[in-house]
């Protein structure tokens, strides 16, 4: 499945309303939309985007740096 970019755009982080980015696997599928600001990432399930806080994970500060 496939994720509409065009809504992912328009998601913002539900805690501070800030940008997300993408964060994609080996392969390049999308498996997270992550906030830097409260180093949450939110995990996508089936392709789709699941925007609770419940559910979001602290971002690898490893692969964060990695990035950088």
């Amino acid at each position: 499945m496939s994720l509409d970019h065009r809504l992912i755009d328009l998601l913002v982080c539900p805690l501070c309303k800030g940008a997300l980015e993408m964060q994609r696997d080996a392969e390049q599928r999308p498996v997270a939309l992550s906030c830097r600001a409260d180093r949450l990432a939110f995990p996508i399930r089936d392709g789709i985007p699941v925007m609770l806080e419940s559910e979001a994970l602290p971002f690898d500060s490893a692969a964060e740096a990695a990035r950088a």
